[in-house]
């Protein structure tokens, strides 16, 4: 990844130089142009307009390249530094020889090259210049005039070729300082955005939980007191039955009172099934047997308003061995997939509830036949506040995951719209006879 963040470093430097460069070129050839036509006194003044647009015509080239993204020649810079040479020396041959202005397009081809490559190439290039003045001065064999001018041309070349080089590599250096602080402050701010979301995760799962608790509180102390109210009136007329019942009544009313005698009995035991499942939920670990859970979460549901219209079928050994977990959170999770199963269905539908002893684990399936999860609600599905139900909570699956987890386990799923969907919950077991942990797999249908 460093190579990789090195060479883009590079190329935006080579894109950004060359966007000068090719200023540079162009304020060059028009200034040739404007040289050109403006004086007079040419050794030969169409050869220098000739020169000057084969020098348009590679700054077009150039131009072009760099609007696609791309440096021209990038890879043979000593090569581009040769043609200049060439060309700045032919320039200056046809114009008026070694007091041409065109002897300054030099120091424009030194601060080009400087800025575009390295140091040991601009001086390379230097190098290149400094020959191209000995053969353009020896072609014009104009004697001692021509040859003196050459020191000080060298010296500010030589001036020019440092001087630019050092500006280069400061602006490289401190380029590649800025674009370092700028990659760590990348990686400081997805940092601090990835502990801020786990943070916010957990404050909404810790919330959920609360609301959770507090609902489950609310419904404990609703239960407790319809159980209180209904309690009274139902103790005073059983005791009634049974002193009416002492008086030894005829038959027919004898009948009768047995009849209300069992009726008020069965009141008595929703009652105390309902304060039972209300109660606060104990987090004490036990080895709990699941046709006792199985058991008490369909004594439980069968209160459930929609329970009626539907065929719910057992199928639990009861030689199955012990899980270890809460018996209290084990029913909660057993009561939410089996309430979302009776929610997934429609009247007339089935629902299953099978447990089998697998080597190492037991298996608890849950299967309806009902609309299964729609594929845009599967990634929402374990969030809270999520559901698809007109009343529902959201909190349902995910407090039963959250459990889950917390015992060591884990929860997924299957689902085919229009055919269910398939929970499964592995937490630790306890095998009978052993201490050492086994697999729970819970499987159950939800939508």
């Amino acid at each position: 990844m460093t190579t990789s963040l090195k060479a883009s470093d590079r190329l935006s430097w080579e894109l950004a130089t060359e966007s000068i460069v090719v200023r540079i070129r162009w304020f060059g050839i028009a200034m040739g142009y404007v040289l050109a036509l403006t004086r007079t006194g040419l050794h030969n003044a169409s050869a220098v307009c000739a020169f000057l647009a084969l020098g348009a015509g590679y700054a077009a080239l150039d131009t072009a390249f760099h609007r696609m993204g791309e440096v021209f020649l990038i890879r043979w810079p000593l090569f581009v530094s040769s043609m200049e040479s060439i060309f700045i020396a032919l320039l200056c041959y046809h114009d008026t020889g070694m007091d041409s202005p065109f002897r300054w397009y030099y120091l424009l081809s030194l601060i080009c090259c400087a800025i575009r490559s390295r140091p040991a190439v601009a001086w390379t290039t230097f190098g290149l210049h400094c020959l191209s003045l000995v053969a353009l001065a020896w072609a014009l064999g104009q004697g001692r005039s021509a040859w003196s001018a050459l020191p000080l041309t060298v010296a500010l070349l030589a001036w020019v070729t440092w001087a630019s080089s050092a500006l280069a590599s400061l602006l490289k250096a401190t380029g590649a300082s800025l674009e370092q602080a700028n990659s760590e402050l990348e990686l400081h701010g997805a940092d601090l955005e990835r502990r801020v979301a786990e943070r916010s995760a957990a404050l909404r799962a810790s919330q959920a939980r609360v609301i959770h608790q507090e609902k489950m509180a609310a419904f404990g102390l609703l239960a407790a007191g319809i159980a209180h109210e209904v309690g009274n009136p139902l103790a005073a007329l059983s005791s009634l039955v049974q002193m009416l019942q002492r008086r030894g009544p005829d038959p027919y009313t004898a009948e009768k009172l047995g009849l209300a005698d069992r009726q008020l009995g069965r009141i008595q035991r929703t009652i105390r099934e309902l304060v039972d499942f209300a109660r606060p939920a104990s987090p004490a670990m036990g080895r709990v047997r699941l046709a006792e859970v199985v058991e008490e979460v369909l004594g439980v549901a069968k209160y459930y308003h929609r329970t009626g219209d539907r065929a719910i079928t057992t199928d639990v050994p009861d030689d199955l061995p012990a899980v270890t977990a809460p018996r209290d959170h084990l029913t909660q999770i057993i009561l939410n997939l089996v309430f979302n199963a009776i929610d997934a269905t429609v009247k007339g539908g089935e629902i299953q509830l099978i447990v089998r002893e697998e080597p190492g684990r037991v298996v608890l399936t849950v299967r309806d036949d009902g609309r299964g999860i729609a594929p845009a609600d599967r990634e929402r599905l374990f969030q809270p506040y999520f559901t698809t139900k007109p009343r529902g909570t959201g909190l349902g699956l995910f407090v039963s995951r959250q459990i889950v987890e917390e015992l060591g386990g884990s929860m997924d799923y299957a689902s085919e719209p229009g055919r269910g969907a398939t929970f499964r919950v592995v937490m630790p077991a306890e095998a009978a006879g052993e201490a050492r942990p086994h697999l729970l797999v819970a499987e159950g249908v939800v939508s």
